[in-house]
């Protein structure tokens, strides 16, 4: 079993090459450098082409634009590999700076992480192979769901399926692609997650459900003990979303849709209430946070 004080010995192994340009990633703390955690095995977030080997998606891209706006070029963002489960370990032992990993804000992880305002908001979805029979929520009544470790979906789900009075059991693995070949040899029935990621891993014999869950607001994360870098990353999010890169970016990976609208929404709103207050807008880590009963997807 994964300790949290074996994950703090072994986070900083498994680093890997990222976008073109951006040099293997060291452990060393650097004032030039903006170490990012992103992931690897997530289509259009974080995604390590099998053709070029580089690592590339909306994540990426945004880890760049933030080491152009903070470090003052994009080549001085030094990207790592992370999953669900070294994440935040790569940040409580100071191999990263800031991760951006399809993390979801939650209240639970807002107590240990400093969050930016987001830049991407999701829902969990759940994806099921063509042919089963499975096309409402009710049709899951016992069936395995697989979720990634450490990830709220499951907590998320349980709740759902008690307001659906039915009973759901889980499977939990450690990356994404471990439980898209748990769905294909049917050692579960459903693989859940948000649904941008799944969007990635749909083929010709599986299909999205017609059901979200809960608003999964993606944000960087970064540690509580450096309060200077966390204000840098929020301004340059809200920077962004201002001057329409973000947007721009979203598109660009074909994520842009009414969760990116959303998004933009959410930081006007946050912008017009600093306005009637006078002040500037607070930090998302310091904002609170509306989510549904269980709290989150992946991340």
């Amino acid at each position: 079993m994964l300790t949290r004080r074996t994950l703090l010995r072994t986070a900083g192994i498994g680093i890997v090459a990222a976008a073109a340009g951006i040099p293997l990633a060291g452990c060393a703390a650097d004032d030039a450098v903006l170490r990012v955690g992103t992931k690897i095995d997530v289509p259009n977030f974080g995604f390590q082409n099998p053709q070029t080997g580089t690592v590339e998606g909306l994540e990426v891209d945004i880890a760049r634009e933030l080491a152009r706006r903070i470090k003052g070029s994009p080549d001085a963002a030094a990207l790592v590999g992370v999953n669900v489960t070294t994440r935040g370990a790569m940040i409580d032992n100071g191999t990263l700076d800031a991760v951006l990993a399809t993390f979801s804000v939650t209240d639970e992880r807002k107590r240990s992480y400093a969050f930016s305002r987001p830049y991407y908001i999701d829902h969990l979805g759940i994806l099921v192979k063509q042919g089963k029979g499975l096309e409402a929520f009710e049709d899951l009544d016992g069936k395995t769901i697989g979720v990634a470790l450490s990830a709220t979906s499951k907590r998320t789900l349980e709740d759902a399926a008690r307001e659906a009075g039915i009973g759901l059991h889980f499977a939990e693995y450690s990356t994404y692609p471990e439980i898209k070949i748990a769905l294909v040899a049917d050692r579960i029935d459903a693989f859940s997650v948000d649904r941008s990621i799944l969007g990635g891993y749909v083929d010709d014999a599986t299909e999205l459900m017609d059901v979200a869950f809960a608003p999964q607001r993606y944000a960087v994360a970064s540690s509580l003990d450096d309060p200077k870098l966390a204000a840098a990353i929020d301004a340059a999010v809200a920077a962004m979303q201002s001057d329409g890169v973000l947007a721009a970016l979203q598109e660009k990976w074909g994520l842009a849709s009414e969760m990116a609208d959303e998004t933009a929404a959410e930081a006007e709103a946050q912008a017009a209430s600093a306005a009637r207050v006078g002040a500037a807008a607070p930090l998302a880590s310091e904002a609170p946070v509306v989510q549904a009963p269980g709290g989150g997807g992946d991340a």
